[in-house]
């Protein structure tokens, strides 16, 4: 976490969280999602506008990738100054990318080593590694299957909708928090 940041929560540190407002992609890009994007719908749904804008400023992903971390709970979240900002999450909190010398690094430039490799039932690959579970890049399916194929890799089997749980994450924290505010709310 950058020093500034941690500078910022120790000067502030009742700042109120953040939910719906930045969303991660399949492809492991960031999208910025406003009162009209949260309108159309959840981040995942595929509903048009859902999404919001996708971020293209270099420094500002960056900042975001240094100081993403996660929560005992499994909810993601970018740490922005003394505020969490929750992730909504397409699929999963880390997006591999692997490099033809079979390297591989997170949508954050993070390395990782892998564990374990995974298959859903629809076809997508995934990676359990030191750094965490996530999605491999779509443009890095080829090289993930050469990996399982020469045995650098072994592959394991499993449904996409028990994989959460699996590997304790929360696509959704908004889901979650509207959810715990709802039980709090007198009926």
């Amino acid at each position: 976490m950058d020093d500034i940041v941690k500078q910022a929560m120790a000067k502030w540190p009742s700042v109120p969280d953040c939910y719906g407002w930045l969303g991660l992609d399949a492809r492991g890009n960031w999208y910025m999602r406003d009162d009209r994007a949260q309108a159309c719908g959840s981040f995942a749904s595929g509903a048009p506008g859902a999404k919001g804008s996708m971020l293209q400023h270099a420094k500002l992903i960056d900042f975001i990738g240094r100081n993403y971390a996660v929560t005992d709970a499994g909810l993601w979240y970018f740490q922005n100054g003394p505020q969490r900002v929750f992730v909504e999450l397409e699929t999963t909190p880390w997006i591999w990318r692997i490099s033809p010398d079979g390297s591989v690094q997170s949508h954050c430039g993070t390395a990782a080593t892998v564990a374990l490799a995974y298959v859903d039932e629809e076809g997508y690959a995934y990676l359990h590694t030191d750094v965490g579970f996530g999605l491999v890049h779509t443009q890095d399916v080829a090289l993930a299957a050469q990996a399982i194929e020469a045995g650098t890799w072994t592959l394991l089997h499993g449904l996409r909708a028990a994989l959460t749980e699996q590997f304790h994450y929360v696509t959704s924290p908004q889901a979650v928090a509207q959810a715990t505010q709802a039980q709090k709310s007198p009926r």
